[in-house]
This record gives structure tokens, C-alpha cells and sequence, in this order.
């Protein structure tokens, strides 16, 4: 990205910059070639939303890795992935330029590639109530790592694979939003037990506007 570009979303960190228009960086990321950095160069690196865009996050890891001591990286978690119109920008799930679906599995980033099929499956969609309910970490997935940021990718091969990330992430969406059975029993009780004291009330008032009307 253009030097001009730099903050534009915001900063993490003490304010102040430790770089200038000279030591600026502008490349391909993912073009297979060793960034413009000696090994170890940096004690801490931070890549925030931006490897659910590129093409080749494994790569990126590895020169992240190679580039620094440790880091941090933060990645959308697969329910913001599937958020209905996300910001008015049209029927997608998630942003439509986003590549991967990411999670962490056993203290690895593991990447899915996200077909564009998602976009037009509705029972993958999450929906405005359920968005609504939605805590800002679960927007948002983050990783602390050291010496080694590690990665792997989730191959796709087939109409099999496929469906059972599907079947994987309706399961994960019901597990999130919608109730357990047991919260459903307690619902209906909870409701059968209003409903018995509404009736049990209905009673006194309705002996009371009898005797109110023989009053008068």
C-alpha cells in the first residue's frame, strides 16, 4: 500500500511513527520472494486483518516468521465471515473480497479458501438478531505467537470436501446462536409458569369486579 495510505484504519500502539517515506515498503507480499529484511530483524511484528485478503497467507507466515522474534496477528473469526450484508455492501457473507475462512486449530492458523458458492446458501447466513448478539471477540480471532508463527492450509478437493465444510459451519452456527435443547425446555417452563400465574391472577381480579358490580 502507498505510503500515503499509512493509518487509514486506525494505529495500534503508542502513537508516533518509527519510519519515514524512505524506509517505506511497497511490495507484492506473496510473490514467493524474500521481503527486504534480515532474519530476526524485528523483535515484534503485528499483521491485523490483512491475511484473509491475500492470496498466499502461508507464505506470509513463513516471512513473518523469518523476519521476526514474535508478533501478533489477528484474523476475522468465521462467524464475522458469515454475517448477511456486512455493511450494506451487498448479498454477501462477509466482505467479498476476503479469500479465507481462518481459525485456529491446535495453536495453528489454519485458512480455508472461501468459495464464492457461500454467498448464495442461506442457511450458512448470519442474520441481524444473531449479529446483534455478537461480542466484539467474536468479530475478531487473535494469536499471540513466538519464533514460529504456524500455518497450514485446509485443502478443498471435490464436491465431498466441500460439502462437509458446509454441514461444518451450519453445525457451528446453530452451536453458536440458536438454543440447546435443554434452553429450549427451560424456555417453555419458564413460559408454562407465567402462564399459570397470569391464570391464577385472572381469578381474584375477576371475584373482585364481580363484587364491584353488586356494590353498585
Amino acid at each position: 500500500m502507498p505510503y500515503e495510505t499509512r493509518g487509514a484504519m486506525g494505529s495500534y500502539g503508542p502513537r508516533g511513527e518509527r519510519f519515514t517515506r524512505r524506509t517505506w515498503t511497497v511490495r507484492d507480499i506473496c510473490d514467493h520472494r524474500p521481503w527486504p529484511y534480515a532474519d530476526d530483524q524485528f523483535d515484534f511484528a503485528i499483521c491485523v486483518t490483512t491475511l484473509e485478503d491475500i492470496r498466499d497467507p502461508i507464505w506470509v507466515c513463513h516471512e513473518l516468521s523469518r523476519v521476526a522474534k514474535a508478533g501478533y496477528v489477528e484474523v476475522p473469526t468465521i462467524e464475522a465471515e458469515l454475517i448477511f450484508n456486512v455493511e450494506g455492501n451487498g448479498p454477501w457473507l462477509g466482505h467479498e473480497h476476503h479469500r479465507w475462512l481462518c481459525d485456529v486449530v491446535d495453536g495453528a492458523l489454519r485458512f480455508t479458501h472461501k468459495p464464492h458458492s457461500i454467498h448464495h446458501d442461506w442457511t450458512l447466513r448470519v442474520n441481524d438478531r444473531w449479529r446483534a448478539r455478537m461480542e466484539l471477540e467474536d468479530h475478531l480471532l487473535g494469536l499471540f505467537w513466538e519464533g514460529t508463527l504456524p500455518a497450514f492450509e485446509r485443502p478443498l478437493i471435490g464436491e465431498d470436501d466441500y460439502q462437509r465444510l458446509f454441514a461444518e459451519l451450519r453445525e457451528r452456527i446453530r452451536r453458536r446462536f440458536e438454543p440447546s435443547e435443554a434452553e429450549l425446555r427451560l424456555k417453555t417452563a419458564r413460559d408454562l409458569a407465567r402462564h399459570g400465574a397470569a391464570l391464577a391472577a385472572q381469578r381474584p381480579r375477576r371475584l373482585a369486579s364481580q363484587l364491584i358490580d353488586r356494590l353498585r
